[in-house]
């Protein structure tokens, strides 16, 4: 059970968190993706995300990269790139957006497939349920 004062605390700081969210849409927006897709180079990285302006550049482990879609944007990298921009056996890969008319960058992490960059050339994985 929770006391009044306990409450109060609890609504204060649910209170502060929904405040700061919507005070910086940077803080608020999702987080990137990373997901495996084809591609002509055989199986590629997509990385899809979104930016505050659509004149931000993009960058993926401190690369800018050519992306597709104004705020929403994404990107394929070849394999062989990615793991070249990372390092061994990484779950994450950075993504940055830098906005030059107010100097501003945002620097947020996306989550990689299990396993890309491993030390075994794996593309997919299989998971079966007993």
């Amino acid at each position: 059970m929770i006391s009044l004062p306990q409450c109060k605390t609890l609504s204060l700081a649910m209170t502060f968190a929904a405040g700061l969210a919507m005070a910086s849409p940077a803080l608020a927006a999702a987080a990137p993706k990373a997901r495996l897709t084809s591609c002509r180079a055989g199986s590629c990285l997509l990385v899809s995300g979104r930016r505050d302006s659509a004149t931000a550049v993009v960058l993926i482990n401190d690369h800018a990269v050519a992306v597709s879609g104004q705020r929403h944007w994404e990107v394929g990298l070849a394999l062989d790139e990615a793991r070249r921009w990372s390092s061994p056996l990484a779950g994450w890969t950075s993504v940055a957006t830098y906005d030059p008319q107010s100097q501003t960058r945002i620097e947020r992490e996306a989550s990689l497939p299990i396993g890309l960059l491993g030390h075994a050339d794996l593309d997919t994985i299989v998971v079966a349920l007993k």
